[in-house]
């Protein structure tokens, strides 16, 4: 079993064509979310929701967005949308990421998109760590995620991105280049 160092460590995005097609286990998917759940936020706001699209709600929401590239850019049948559905159709499922803002708003925007960030953070680590792929992509500005009629949205609901995961063959576990501690840390003794 990896430590915890390791599996923050060997994390990647792995994209859509890496995925086998095969499906994620329910079990794990609901390890995934509870791994979510736990992330830190102030006040115990939980701001982060989610919608998890998968089997024919993939090709709904494949539809869905070249319908919105298609409305907001007057192209039809791009090559955009069409990659676009491509990189859907590959994933075993798509999180759809949300900020759920508290009402009172009590608590500052950048703390509560810190907060799903962590939680985005947790799922994207425990799905290295049951051996699957993922990564997140920031929303497309044509889209406007409340006008998907397969998923109900709060009004103060804020899209944030597409969790994409999916079964890989493998994980890298070569590790990256990265700063040193010392170029990026001053200590103040």
């Amino acid at each position: 079993m990896k430590t915890l160092l390791e599996t923050i460590q060997q994390r990647r995005s792995q994209f859509p064509a890496e995925y086998t097609g095969e499906p994620i286990a329910e079990e794990h998917l609901h390890e995934i979310l509870e791994a979510a759940r736990w992330a830190p936020n102030h006040k115990k706001t939980q701001p982060w929701k989610y919608k998890v699209v998968r089997g024919a709600g993939l090709q709904k929401l494949s539809a869905f967005m070249g319908e919105q590239f298609e409305k907001s850019t007057g192209k039809s049948g791009s090559m955009k949308t069409k990659k676009m559905a491509e990189k859907m159709q590959q994933s075993s499922a798509i999180i759809l990421i949300f900020l759920n803002r508290d009402k009172k708003e009590s608590i500052p925007e950048w703390e509560e998109v810190a907060a799903v960030s962590m939680s985005v953070q947790n799922m994207w680590l425990m799905t290295h760590q049951l051996g699957y792929g993922a990564y997140w992509s920031s929303p497309k500005s044509f889209a406007n995620m409340n006008e998907f009629e397969a998923i109900e949205t709060s009004p103060n609901g804020q899209f944030l991105g597409f969790f994409y995961m999916g079964t890989v063959a493998n994980q890298s576990a070569d590790l990256p280049k990265r700063k040193s501690i010392e170029e990026f840390t001053e200590f103040i003794d």
